[in-house]
């Protein structure tokens, strides 16, 4: 009799201590599965900077967005040296002059944005190129907190002529045309590497604004700021800072 109660104590303990261990185990479990819903969107992140470095971005959020909004969009993928040599040019004289001797970000021009009290823009074609093809548009402190982080993984990940040809087929260039391509379409009736000084200088002139300016009928200002451009790509392929991205 007193060994079933020795038994039956022992049954009890044990199934006590089952029990108690429930809600540990139940935490430890909770615990690694959020560990990998955290990491989940990181490594997939990494896959796609490794995949894109390759293969061709098939669409963008901001391209989605705005063929459901217009019923569709205009967007031909070229490859960099499809395209005329004052495309690059003037899209970096535009945008990012010193788009080849940085590594992501322009320490010289975010100073000179702060001093300007923020009132302008100091992203470099690296974050508008991450910005285009892994996030969204807007302003928000999470996007640009992502930008920041995803940059640098993909100025290792990528040379700067891949960043430049995949900007330039990404980037939206007048309402729903996507890329220089469709933009050189769009506008002058002609293919990218057909575009001359003038014209290159006048798509690169309606970034970072396309649904506001228009390449083919530009404004006094825009003219302006086109002739700026085209001497702004002059200067840069003879002094060097084209060097990364053409051969």
């Amino acid at each position: 009799m007193a060994q079933k109660k020795s038994r039956s104590k022992a049954k009890g303990k044990a199934s006590r201590s089952r029990q108690d261990l429930l809600p540990v185990k139940a935490a430890l479990f909770a615990r690694k599965w959020i560990w990998r819903a955290l990491w989940a969107p990181v490594v997939l992140v990494l896959f796609l900077v490794i995949l894109f470095r390759f293969v061709n971005p098939p669409t963008t959020h901001t391209i989605w967005t705005e063929a459901r909004r217009l019923d569709g969009v205009e967007r031909v993928w070229v490859p960099l040296e499809e395209m005329s040599v004052h495309v690059p040019r003037s899209v970096v004289a535009a945008e990012d002059s010193n788009f080849c001797l940085h590594w992501g970000f322009d320490m010289a021009a975010i100073r000179e944005a702060l001093d300007d009290g923020g009132q302008r823009g100091a992203s470099t074609l690296s974050q508008q190129t991450v910005k285009n093809v892994f996030l969204w548009q807007g302003r928000s402190w999470l996007r640009k907190a992502l930008e920041a982080a995803i940059t640098p993984v993909v100025e290792l990940a990528w040379p700067k002529r891949r960043i430049l040809e995949v900007y330039l087929n990404v980037a939206e260039m007048d309402e729903g045309v996507f890329g220089a391509e469709a933009a050189a379409q769009s506008y002058f009736g002609v293919s990218a590497r057909e575009l001359d000084a003038t014209r290159a200088a006048r798509i690169a002139a309606v970034l970072p604004n396309p649904k506001q300016r228009n390449a083919a009928k530009p404004t006094p200002w825009l003219k302006k700021r086109a002739t700026s451009i085209a001497d702004g790509a002059a200067t840069i392929a003879f002094d060097g800072r084209a060097a990364c991205f053409e051969d």
